[in-house]
């Protein structure tokens, strides 16, 4: 497919790629990791031909398309969102038009009739190749992957002028997923995609026909995605024939063997320096010394990357918070005509871990603000629980970083004197190394300024976090250091975040906001999927077991209960149809005391598994629960699959409630 021979490459007296001889075949999936730094996006524009190597050579099969799409900065103007899609498949819309020019033609009686002969002929092969190449589909295919990345069906006949510059990258990734090149470069294509978006592009590059390379801070993308990982570091490639998890261990293990080789090549090439320096000036020993000196020349050192130091952190201690940390009731949101949140009610209690998702401009960002106190609602409350210690991690947050402070001084400014010492670990774990911390805010760039307050907000204390997209510009390390922190939290967690690793890793209970709406789903990410899937509605199922005590009733005689209408004499049948509805209504009679017999028993199973949770709860809200995590991690995990039980067995009711009316 695509070969590199003996390429070399570096900037100034840095050398990125030495002598690499590395090839990627048909349909192969790969994941390209490294440091930051390292080159992958220098090697991605080489393979797409926009920088050439110092030395050596990429060899490309002439009929090999490649499409690139670099992290940032592509634009479109002067068309449509579909136009613009459309333009991927020029190739079919010149087909199209070639084929309405042809039915004019023949469609003219003035056409001679050898010329209509020639004109029918061109006529098939032009309407042959078309249809082979799925252009009856073309609409419907352009559809689908805007769709799919998010677009919604009043975006397409949009200006693309007026597209941010996220929806730009979009449109850009759309073009290239239409076009289907022999080829695909990705560098962080997840980087403007909510996880829906994200979701949907996983599925589509695992049946991609061709082959993939792509560069992702996204773990949980690259093991779906991926069947093989190339690792670049120290000027080469080295390729694991794995998703990125099993890279981890098979890097680490091959890593601990090289560590290994080192220090014993190490105390050899110490041991005979010794005696180098030893017997240098002895005459005696001249021709020694001399056979030594030209054996330590010789040896081919072996090199090691530098070790990423991984940093265990706890966040500093804050007061406990009451039981309720945050409500919203009944709040409206819109700016100008657009009505962004409606009548939305939401209850935080105490070590909540949601998870806020939806497409974007559904108004997760909003919410957060509402819940954050940043802005307050148009219409409805917002009450705060007592004795909340809260931090707001808001998108924008590296703007509000003052810039005449270096690095170092801003996490050391309003950090308690404990923090201190931590500090510099700290920042080390988010790549400010040396004298980067004595560097000025001002000449960050934007994603290290992310990386200094994703870095400041773990030193200060708080018993409520709310965080908005603060995984943006981290690199894979870098998030693993914030979500061991945020894993090992005590407090409250609400956050949104469109990697679906550091989701699935946190979330506990999953808010959908959709349509002005907030729904609740108990339990992960996963289990949110699949309610959505099986159809099961959230606000259906809360709805449901707080009432179900009341429905129950209704399904049983009970005093007051109001007397059935009276019913119309019946007309005399013969004795063989009266004999045969008889037997009908004894079998519905048996079908309806069924299933009033397994509504009763899931009424029950409901009553009984809501008594544990209040039973959980009660022993949740004790003083001192959260000190020991290893003591409270099974009440809480126990706490959650109950609640997610009592979801499934609402569910079932539900559908034998309407079972049994129907």
């Amino acid at each position: 497919m695509i070969q590199l021979q003996q390429l070399h490459k570096q900037f100034a007296d840095r050398v990125l790629l030495d002598q690499v001889t590395w090839q990627v075949g048909a349909r192969d999936r790969v994941g390209l990791c490294g440091p930051n730094g390292a080159g992958k996006t220098t090697l991605l524009r080489m393979l797409a031909g926009f920088d050439e190597p110092d030395a050596g050579q990429v060899l490309r099969p002439n009929a090999l398309t490649i499409g690139y799409l670099p992290q940032d900065g592509l634009t479109h103007h002067g068309s449509t969102v579909v136009q613009e899609a459309s333009l991927a498949l020029k190739h079919l819309l010149d087909l199209k038009a070639e084929m309405h020019d042809l039915e004019h033609r023949l469609g003219d009686e003035a056409v001679p009739a050898a010329t209509h002969e020639a004109l029918l002929h061109r006529y098939s092969e032009v309407q042959e190749r078309f249809a082979i190449e799925d252009g009856y589909h073309l609409e419907l295919n352009v559809t689908t992957v805007l769709r799919g990345l998010g677009f919604e069906q009043g975006d397409f006949d949009k200006m693309t002028d007026h597209l941010s510059g996220g929806w730009q990258m979009r449109l850009a990734l759309a073009k290239l997923l239409l076009g289907r090149p022999g080829l695909l470069l990705l560098d962080e294509p997840t980087n403007h995609l909510d996880l829906d978006a994200r979701n949907w592009l996983e599925a589509y590059l695992v049946a991609y026909p061709h082959s993939v390379i792509l560069v992702s801070h996204d773990r949980y993308f690259l093991d779906a995605v991926v069947t093989r990982i190339s690792d670049l570091a120290l000027r080469t490639i080295t390729d694991y024939p794995c998703n990125y998890s099993e890279y981890l261990g098979q890097r680490e293990e091959k890593m601990s063997r090289l560590r290994e080789a080192k220090k014993r090549q190490d105390d050899e090439i110490s041991r005979v320096q010794e005696f180098i320096d030893r017997f240098r000036y002895q005459a005696t020993k001249a021709a020694q010394v001399q056979s030594r000196v030209k054996m330590l020349d010789k040896v081919e050192r072996i090199e090691v990357p530098p070790e990423r130091k991984r940093i265990h952190f706890q966040f500093p201690a804050a007061p406990k918070s009451g039981r309720i940390v945050l409500e919203l009731k009944h709040a409206h949101k819109a700016y100008g005509p657009k009505m962004v949140l409606a009548d939305v009610t939401l209850h935080v209690e105490r070590s909540d871990r949601i998870a806020l998702v939806g497409h974007n401009g559904a108004g997760k960002s909003t919410m957060m603000r509402l819940l954050s106190g940043e802005e307050s609602p148009d219409a409805g409350d917002r009450v705060e629980g007592h004795q909340v210690v809260m931090q707001y991690f808001a998108q924008d947050e590296a703007t509000r970083l003052n810039p005449k402070l270096t690095v170092y001084e801003t996490l050391s400014a309003g950090s308690p004197d404990s923090m201190i010492p931590a500090i510099r670990n700290i920042l080390g774990g988010f790549l400010f190394s040396g004298d980067d911390v004595y560097k000025k805010v001002a000449v960050l760039s934007g994603g290290e300024r992310t990386r200094l307050a994703v870095a400041r907000m773990l030193l200060r204390p708080s018993n409520t976090l709310l965080l908005d997209e603060p995984t943006n510009h981290l690199d894979l390390d870098s998030k693993e250091v914030l979500l061991d922190a945020l894993a090992d939290y005590g407090g409250t967690l609400i956050f949104v975040s469109h990697d679906r690793y550091f989701v699935e890793r946190l979330a506990t209970r999953v808010v959908e906001v959709a349509d002005g709406n907030a729904a609740l789903y108990p339990g992960t990410y996963a289990e949110y999927l699949w309610s959505k899937e099986h159809g099961v509605s959230a606000v259906a199922r809360r709805e449901k077991s707080l009432r179900h005590e009341a429905a129950a009733s209704a399904t049983a005689p009970a005093a007051g209960r109001a007397a059935p209408a009276p019913v119309a004499p019946a007309v005399a049948k013969p004795y063989d149809d009266q004999k045969r509805d008889s037997a009908e209504r004894r079998k519905m009679e048996r079908a309806r005391k069924h299933l009033r017999d397994r509504i009763v028993e899931l009424e029950s199973r409901i009553g009984e598994r809501e008594r544990d949770i209040k039973n959980l709860e009660a022993a949740m809200s004790a003083p001192g629960f959260y000190e020991h995590h290893e003591h409270a991690k099974p009440v809480l995990d126990k706490h959650q699959a109950l609640m997610w039980e009592v979801g499934e067995l609402l569910g079932q009711w539900e559908m034998l409630q309407a079972e049994a009316e129907a």
